[in-house]
């Protein structure tokens, strides 16, 4: 009896070892990260000046792999609220095959495959927003009404690289992505889809020159027909990107017609390696594709690294607003000042 007592007691240890085991490794496999992006800003736009504090953004995210597998969720607190929108919202719930890099499936919700700047990070952007055009076009605040999404939808996308050159570095990308149309945590409305798509080649090392297509709807809105055409270097702290983009389509306010478009050009550069960063934009964005509208930018600044996860990111913005309807008051400046942290 006592034989049979202490082989049942290392059998029931050895599977507990097992089991502990498996739930370690399982468990090596999760990665627990995020960042907060805290900001004082101030702007003596006429009708509009503000002096104020912000917490712009704080995010919690979730990195796992399962096999072949690996998968991602994403909760972002903002004080930045909509219209009938929570300040705390569910912003990426993803899984992703990635077996061949040829061929990768993504399903969930995640950002769009469109344009360079819209999957960049908030926190490595480098800009106290992303460019106006961006924001208006790619599933921010969208032209069409869309409730800000942070450029993301929900949907499916394959994506690769292709043509490995002798050093071994891929010189063409693809994602294609047929999503919902209606952003962040909906349903679709209209049983129509948004097919989104990208193409870029990477001649040289750190530099990819691409285009993107989308094609869709928004229920009450009607069509919506789009385009970017993109080119960015990035090497050795050194980022230089350029995007245009145009849209077709009636959007939330139809007294603006059925066209708009926009681009920016920014550059940052190193001043002490990996410490100090120079940064320069100028960026137009017109919600109905004629200059009557224009908004202009002209941004100067520096960002500062602490640390690699500790940044003061300062900006001066000089703005020309024509949808102003006092032209005396088109002119106004923009002062920004952002405090970001990772963990």
């Amino acid at each position: 009896m006592k034989k049979t007592f202490m082989a049942l007691m290392m059998a029931v240890v050895t599977l507990t070892a097992n089991a502990q085991e498996k739930t370690t490794k399982w468990y090596d496999n999760i990665k627990f990260s995020g960042y907060s992006m805290l900001q004082y800003q101030f702007e003596d736009k006429e009708g509009g000046k503000h002096n104020e504090f912000n917490l712009r953004l704080g995010r919690f995210i979730l990195d796992g792999k399962i096999g072949d597998f690996d998968w991602r969720a994403q909760i972002q607190a903002t004080n930045a609220k909509g219209p009938g929108e929570p300040t705390v919202q569910l912003v990426d719930l993803y899984t992703e095959w990635r077996k061949y890099p040829e061929f990768k499936i993504r399903v969930g919700q995640f950002k769009r495959a469109f344009t360079f700047e819209n999957p960049t990070n908030p926190i490595t952007q480098g800009w106290y927003s992303y460019a106006m055009v961006i924001n208006n076009l790619s599933g921010f605040g969208d032209r069409t009404g869309e409730k800000s999404s942070g450029g993301r939808d929900i949907g499916l996308q394959i994506q690769g690289d292709l043509l490995k050159n002798v050093s071994g570095r891929n010189l063409l990308h693809y994602q294609v992505g047929v999503y919902n149309g209606e952003g962040i945590n909906t349903k679709d409305k209209d049983n129509r889809k948004d097919i989104i798509g990208g193409l870029w080649v990477m001649p040289i090392d750190g530099l990819r020159i691409g285009a993107f297509g989308w094609t869709g709807s928004r229920d009450g809105i009607g069509e919506k027909n789009r385009y970017a055409l993109s080119a960015e270097y990035d090497k050795d702290e050194y980022t230089f990107r350029t995007e245009y983009l145009h849209s077709q389509g009636m959007g939330a306010n139809a007294t603006l017609g059925n066209k708009a478009d926009g681009w920016y050009v920014f550059g940052i550069v190193p001043v002490v390696k990996s410490k100090l960063h120079a940064k320069a934009r100028y960026q137009t964005y017109r919600d109905n594709k004629e200059w009557n509208r224009a908004k202009t930018m002209y941004e100067i600044g520096v960002n500062y690294y602490f640390t690699k996860n500790l940044q003061l990111n300062l900006e001066y913005g000089r703005v020309n607003d024509r949808t102003i309807a006092n032209p005396d008051k088109h002119n106004y400046n923009l002062v920004d000042v952002q405090l970001d942290f990772r963990f």
